[in-house]
C-alpha cells in the first residue's frame, strides 16, 4: 500500500500558483510587427535561439565590412593605441609631502654645487674682492634664462620651468581620464538597453523562422545592401558561416497583412526600386510565400503587389533581374526586393556553402 501511495504521488503534478494573483510575465524577445525592417530567416525548427545569435553576429560583422569599405578577406584594420593609465599626483595630497623633501634636499645639494661653481668663475673672485672691500655684491637675477653667463641659473630656471609645465598639464590628464571613464559607462548602458542595439531578434511566433529587426541610422547600409553583400561573399568564398541559418531575406517594409494595406505601403519601395523614368526597364516577379495564416487570397496580394509596378517594367517569371518577395507570417506581411534570386541558390546560405566547385 505505501509504494502504490507514492508512486500515485510521484504521478499527480503539483499545483501552481501566480504570485499574488497576477499574471506571469512572458520572458524573451518582442512580437513581430508592423513598421520594422530587418531580416526575415529561415532556420532549423527547435534551433531559434542558436539561430538568432548566429545571425546577429553574421550580420553585424558584414555590415562593419560595409561601413569601413573593406572585404571578408582583407585584413583587419590595426587598432587605435589605449590611453595608458598614469598615476596623477596633486600638490595638496598627502603622499606629496615626503616627495617635496625629497626635492628640497635636491634643491639644495643644486645650490651647494652652483655656488662651488660661482667660486671657480671670474665673477665669484670678484665678489670675494668686493666682500674683502666692503662693498656689497648685487645679487644675481635666477629667474632669466637669457642670462649665459652662470650655468647654475640656467639649470635652476630650467627645472622650474619644467616643474610648473608638469603642475599645470596634470589637471587636463585627471579630466580627460574622467571623460572616457564616462564615456564607457555610457556605452555600457547602451549596449545593456535593448531599446538601443542596432540588430535585436523578434518573436516571429513560427517554428523555424527568426526575424533580426534592424535600428537603421542615417548613411546606414539598408537590409538590401547587408543581405547582397552576405550572398555575393559566400558564393564567391563558400565559406561556411553559420550553423542553423538557412535563409536570408531582407525586409525593407513591413504592413498588416491585407490587400489594402500592402497597396498604401509599397508605393515608396517600387519607386524607390522600379521608377518610373527610366531608358531600360527591368524584368520582375513576385515570389510569395505564407506561414500560420490561410484566411489570405495568395492572388490578390500577387495582383496587387504587381499592379503597384509602373508600366516600363514586365513580369518575367524565368529571368527576372529583381524579385519582389512577400511574406506572410501571421497577421504581418513583410516585403523586401533582391537581385539575383536563382543564382544565388534563392538566398539559402547553406546551399551556397555547401556547393562544389
Amino acid at each position: 500500500m505505501a509504494t502504490d501511495d507514492a508512486t500515485a504521488a510521484r504521478g499527480k503534478k503539483r499545483k501552481q500558483y501566480l504570485p499574488h494573483n497576477r499574471p506571469v510575465k512572458k520572458k524573451g524577445s518582442y512580437p513581430l510587427r508592423p513598421g520594422v525592417e530587418g531580416f526575415f530567416i529561415t532556420c532549423d525548427g527547435g534551433r531559434e535561439r542558436q539561430a538568432s545569435r548566429e545571425a546577429i553576429n553574421v550580420i553585424d560583422s558584414f555590415f562593419e565590412e560595409l561601413v569601413d569599405g573593406t572585404d571578408s578577406t582583407s585584413k583587419p584594420k590595426e587598432s587605435a593605441p589605449k590611453p595608458l593609465n598614469k598615476k596623477i599626483t596633486f600638490s595638496y595630497s598627502d603622499s606629496s609631502g615626503d616627495e617635496d623633501e625629497d626635492d628640497g634636499d635636491e634643491d639644495e645639494v643644486d645650490e651647494k654645487e652652483a655656488n662651488e661653481e660661482t667660486n671657480d668663475s671670474p665673477l665669484g673672485e670678484k665678489s670675494e674682492s668686493e666682500a674683502v672691500h666692503g662693498e656689497k655684491s648685487e645679487p644675481l637675477d635666477t629667474g632669466c634664462v637669457e642670462d649665459q653667463t652662470n650655468g647654475a641659473s640656467e639649470t635652476l630656471t630650467k627645472r622650474q620651468c619644467t616643474e610648473n609645465i608638469s603642475s599645470k598639464c596634470s589637471i587636463p590628464e585627471a579630466k580627460v581620464e574622467k571623460s572616457i571613464d564616462k564615456l564607457i559607462e555610457d556605452e555600457i548602458r547602451e549596449l545593456g538597453d535593448k531599446s538601443k542595439r542596432r540588430f535585436a531578434s523578434l518573436d516571429s511566433g513560427c517554428n523555424g523562422v527568426i526575424f533580426i529587426q534592424m535600428r537603421r541610422q542615417a548613411g546606414d547600409p539598408g537590409p538590401k545592401e547587408i543581405v547582397q553583400h552576405i550572398m555575393t561573399s559566400a558564393a564567391s568564398t563558400r565559406k561556411h558561416m553559420s550553423r542553423f541559418i538557412l535563409r536570408i531575406l531582407p525586409v525593407e517594409l513591413a504592413c498588416y497583412a491585407s490587400e489594402e494595406e500592402i497597396s498604401k505601403a509599397i508605393k515608396p519601395l517600387v519607386s524607390q526600386h522600379f521608377p518610373t523614368e527610366t531608358e531600360t526597364p527591368l524584368k520582375f516577379a513576385v515570389l510569395y510565400d505564407a506561414r500560420a495564416n490561410s484566411g489570405i487570397d495568395r492572388m490578390k496580394i500577387i495582383n496587387s503587389v504587381a499592379k503597384s509596378i509602373p508600366g516600363p517594367h514586365k513580369v518575367d517569371l524565368n529571368n527576372p533581374d529583381k524579385s519582389v518577395m512577400v511574406q506572410i507570417v501571421k497577421t504581418t506581411c513583410l516585403i523586401g526586393v533582391v537581385e539575383k534570386y536563382k543564382e544565388l541558390a534563392k538566398y539559402n546560405l547553406r546551399q551556397l556553402t555547401s556547393q562544389k566547385t
